[in-house]
């Protein structure tokens, strides 16, 4: 595992949206092709985000950062603020690039930005269905706070946070 040539900068332009649109859905539709989401059964899946949703999440203040390793972005995260709470979205690395300790250093930045406002706590909305990625989290130190099953999604939302 080796993480010295990489580095984290806010997406802020067309260009740099674009390319973490194009890291978020090859990210995420692996995990949608195993649990069987498509556009019609789970459109507001990341695996079918489009420009335009991208788009909204910046003009509503969310902070959006790129994770570079070689100049070439790997990973992604958004940030947003509610309140005392800060939502993880959009947490993702390209399937090339997993296992070697890209996450975890997205997560670290992540927690060292929030902290930096005075988070008391992080949250974040997983498929309760993916135990590989609801057992990491729970490795990072999060905890399990509900379940929700939506009539719009066919999967069961699992809420984590962590203080």
């Amino acid at each position: 595992m080796t993480l010295e040539k990489v580095s984290i900068k806010e997406i802020n332009n067309e260009v740099s949206l674009s390319d973490s649109l194009n890291v978020i859905k090859d990210s995420f539709i692996t995990v949608a092709r195993e649990l069987n989401l498509t556009e019609e059964n789970c459109p507001s899946n990341p695996a079918f985000a489009n420009l335009v949703n991208l788009k909204k999440m910046k003009a509503k203040g969310i902070g959006m950062f790129g994770l570079y390793k070689d100049r070439i972005q790997i990973g992604f995260v958004a940030i947003e603020k509610a309140y005392d709470v800060f939502y993880i979205e959009r947490l993702s690395v390209l399937p090339g690039y997993r296992h070697n300790g890209y996450g975890k250093h997205l997560m670290d930045f992540v927690f060292d930005y929030v902290k930096a406002q005075g988070a008391k706590k992080v949250s974040i909305g997983i498929v309760d269905e993916n135990l590989v990625l609801k057992n990491w989290y729970k490795l990072y130190g999060f905890k399990e706070t509900g379940l929700k099953k939506y009539e719009h999604l066919p999967f069961t939302v699992c809420f984590m946070e962590k203080e």
